[in-house]
């Protein structure tokens, strides 16, 4: 009787860690794939931090629902000199994305919006819009949707990345005349910018004229900010509660969040760029930041800080076909449709045009996708993904049932990085399914 107490006491002490447990680790033999090839991965990583190309790097890599590899190497943060540990933070900008696309395709599953629905149906400032072409302002063919929106065919653009009419006409409404934007400073709650809430960027921008006409072409841009002011509308929810809701409760992602908490500050990093002798330099800190202080701007298009862990939980909800733990966020048939390639065949030429890549690549609802095999590179046809500006990338592959990430907390990273990683995981796969 005295041994059975003894165990019981002790499953209660374990009880809570064995609950909180993430993915399972194995040895990567047990799901094909090689120990020996895999260990090649963090000499690659060693070698870019050694160089001073980056201050540190995480890597995360799982098959068949098993953990095969998680390394980190380098630095969170260049002042305090802490080291990267497997529960750090990390913005992950754009890899929002996909997240908030998932947050409107539940209400899509509820009925409570169509893919086709007009946008102006629940954002009235983007009712009768005009299209800039060639000087001239013209009848846009018809409302933008919200499928349009997912997959950036919707004619707006970021205001940041090119210097269009269009684009001139965003940077002056989010920021005002003569503002220089610096990608130092990425983030739209920033004191430069004149948008502080999800509404002041639909009232900014709505009412400016398409750069395209809707449908017609891939162009990086608002969109899935814009469609997480959707999902506020038609949720009744802001974007921050609903997806701490709807989201990552469910899926126990409990270190994701638009504004790090303070006790959580101490595993948020620095942000890192190159000053003009090719060294490392901080130019957002964690006690500063704009991550961390006050959010007001849920930028479903890149607000989110995450970890590691929390987002392979997501990640492999999604591989899974909706569901993880016995918690079910979307049904297959969802995924299957969100990844499903969107763009004409003219969008697709235009999406991503390098030698080699143009026209095996598509984008689908939240990601882009492999729409055939790789030619130059290693990966499956279906595979489909999406990375952040400061150097965070991750990829699910269903045929090999392998999802994988790299962050970086990096401003002008340096992109081969991410190129041989990919190679590393792909050539540690043993038994092909």
């Amino acid at each position: 009787m005295k041994a059975l107490g003894c165990l019981a006491v002790l499953m209660i002490v374990l009880t809570p860690l064995a609950s909180s447990k993430d993915l399972p680790t194995v040895r990567p033999e047990i799901v094909g794939m090689s120990s020996e090839r895999l260990a090649r991965i963090k000499p690659l990583l060693q070698r870019y931090v050694d160089e001073g190309k980056v201050a540190g790097i995480q890597t995360l890599i799982a098959r068949k629902g098993k953990i095969v590899h998680f390394e980190q190497v380098g630095k969170l943060d260049l002042d305090t000199h802490s080291a990267l540990r497997e529960d750090s933070l990390f913005r992950i900008y754009s890899m929002t994305k996909p997240i908030t696309t998932t947050a409107a395709m539940i209400l899509y599953e509820e009925g409570k919006l169509q893919l086709d629905d007009p946008v102006e149906k629940y954002l009235p400032a983007f009712k009768n819009k005009k299209v800039l072409v060639d000087g001239e302002l013209i009848d846009a063919t018809h409302a933008i949707t919200i499928r349009e929106l997912m997959s950036h065919t919707a004619g707006l653009t970021y205001g940041i990345f090119g210097n269009s009419v269009i684009d001139q006409k965003y940077r002056v409404a989010m920021f005002g005349e003569g503002h220089q934007f610096s990608f130092n400073n990425t983030t739209i709650n920033a004191d430069a910018s004149k948008i502080k809430t999800l509404d002041d960027l639909v009232s900014a921008i709505g009412p400016i004229p398409l750069q395209y006409q809707p449908g017609t072409q891939w162009v990086y841009s608002l969109s899935v900010d814009i469609l997480g002011a959707v999902v506020e509308k038609v949720s009744g929810q802001s974007l921050d509660v609903f997806m701490l809701e709807r989201l990552f409760k469910p899926l126990k992602m409990n270190d994701t969040f638009f504004e790090v908490p303070k006790e959580k500050l101490q595993r948020f990093g620095t942000l890192q760029a190159k000053d003009a002798g090719g060294k490392l330099m901080v130019i957002d800190r964690p006690k500063t930041s704009d991550f961390a202080n006050n959010v007001t701007f849920f930028s479903g298009g890149g607000g989110l800080v995450s970890s590691a862990m929390d987002y392979l939980r997501y990640s492999q909800m999604m591989l899974n076909g909706g569901e993880l733990d016995g918690i079910r966020i979307l049904s297959p048939t969802t995924i299957d449709l969100m990844t499903r390639d969107q763009l004409t065949q003219s969008a697709r030429l235009g999406y991503d045009p390098r030698p080699g890549i143009m026209g095996d690549v598509s984008f689908g609802l939240g990601f882009g996708l492999a729409v055939k095999a790789p030619r130059v590179r290693s990966g499956s046809k279906g595979s489909y993904r999406w990375a952040g500006i400061a150097g965070t990338d991750f990829w699910i592959d269903p045929k090999e049932d392998l999802t994988a990430m790299i962050l970086v907390q990096m401003m002008g990273y340096p992109p081969a990085l991410r190129n041989e990683f990919k190679t590393l995981v792909y050539q540690a796969i043993t038994e092909m399914d």
